[in-house]
């Protein structure tokens, strides 16, 4: 208890791993506190995830950098976006589609299961960092005069500079230092499963606005050689009480109804697997920073599904916020005050501009008034037309403009 460390990091998974490792790397070591256990790889390995998080291209050039990318067992790498309307005419083409898997190089991003990652991250923290704790439960989190003390659940008491909190979006960390949380109750679920197609995905990630929300069908990796380019995790939007209502179908009136409103955009859906149910807010903390605390990832922001960008911009935070803690640690001072306001003023309006416009676009896909369709479909055309305005979008959805500023630029 009489030492005081440098930093704790509170969660350790894609993020919070993320930020432990690539502060190691530029000399700072991190005590991590993770409330998962280590992982067993072949009972991982062995149970493919219905869920699969797309991993832009700076999400996978800091996976690279952190020595994380290569550690991940398996992935699905995509070279094309399709998204259109139901009832309409509008629709955008990004990419193109493939005969054959494609290169890292060649694609747009990838599709990749949580559980793999979180198992390459752990192996790698288990190599890389000295005070990386396991099954732990943190009780409190108190501030201090110069520190900041975390009581643990079997009576460890830390004291420290700086905590970071990376332990999702109902973070103990954030409610401990009473930060505000403003939420947006979208009342809608997401349904996810794994499905099998008749037809094969040929690397394209596909979105159709439905008029009850977005039902996304998105390329992932099959355990069966022979079925792999056929098998999509989806995330369909819905109403809360068509969720209910089809979270309760079997998996043969679920399998009709899915291929009846997808409009077979890849033929017969022959097979459905482990289907679940989440319901969707976004969520923003008030602040990031306090004096020796920041926030990251899910703990700092939740956003629509929409267009799968919450992890990537959870893992923009890790970067940026190490960027600027060893730029200071470089010049013999730790987080200080301006440092962590330095971080915030970087992420806070770039993540809360993601968020609102993904619940404009959901706002707008779902509407069934003429002036609004109009609208929606000429934008959909005009975008999909010019070359500068698909430019914009897909800039933004890779990332590598946020960390053009820093030291992972690419």
């Amino acid at each position: 208890m009489n030492e005081i460390l440098d930093v704790v990091i509170v969660g350790g998974g894609l993020v919070g791993g993320l930020t432990a490792l690539l502060l190691a790397q530029g000399g700072g070591q991190a005590t991590v506190l993770d409330a998962a256990p280590v992982l067993n790889a072949t009972s991982v390995l062995a149970a493919p995830n219905p869920r699969v998080l797309a991993l832009s291209q700076a999400t996978i050039h800091l996976l690279k950098t952190a020595n994380v990318w290569d550690k991940i067992a398996r992935q699905m790498p995509y070279t094309g976006m399709h998204v259109w309307n139901k009832n309409g005419y509008g629709e955008i083409n990004f990419g193109h589609a493939s005969q054959n898997e494609p290169s890292l190089s060649q694609s747009l991003g990838s599709m990749v299961e949580p559980s793999l990652i979180n198992l390459a991250i752990q192996q790698e923290m288990l190599e890389k960092i000295d005070d990386y704790r396991t099954e732990v439960k943190v009780v409190r989190v108190e501030k201090a005069v110069g520190y900041w003390c975390i009581q643990l659940a079997d009576g460890t008491a830390l004291k420290t500079r700086l905590v970071i909190g990376a332990d999702g979006a109902n973070s103990f960390v954030r409610d401990q230092a009473m930060i505000g949380l403003d939420i947006l109750d979208y009342k809608q679920s997401g349904v996810t499963c794994a499905i099998r197609t008749s037809k094969p995905h040929q690397y394209v990630a596909r979105q159709i606005f439905l008029p009850t929300g977005p039902l996304a069908y998105l390329p992932m990796a099959s355990l069966n050689p022979e079925q792999n380019g056929y098998w999509q995790s989806i995330v369909w939007t819905l109403p809360s009480d068509y969720a209910d209502e089809y979270s309760d179908l079997d998996d043969e009136a679920f399998r009709r109804l899915l291929t009846l409103e997808s409009q077979q955009m890849l033929g017969e859906v022959l097979e459905v697997q482990s289907r679940a149910k989440f319901p969707l807010k976004a969520r923003s903390a008030q602040h990031y920073v306090k004096d020796g605390l920041a926030l990251v990832g899910d703990a700092a922001h939740v956003i629509h599904p929409l267009a799968g960008q919450g992890v990537n911009i959870g893992t923009l935070d890790a970067a940026v916020l190490c960027d600027v803690l060893l730029h200071d640690r470089k010049r013999g001072v730790w987080a200080h005050e301006q440092t962590l306001k330095r971080y915030e003023h970087m992420r806070r309006g770039e993540n809360l501009a993601m968020m609102h416009s993904m619940s404009a676009i959901g706002w707008i896909e779902t509407q069934e008034v003429f002036p609004v369709i109009w609208a929606r479909n000429l934008g959909m055309n005009q975008v999909d037309k010019f070359r500068v305005f698909k430019d914009t979008f897909m800039q933004q959805a890779n990332g590598l403009q946020s960390l053009k500023a820093t030291r992972y630029a690419v």
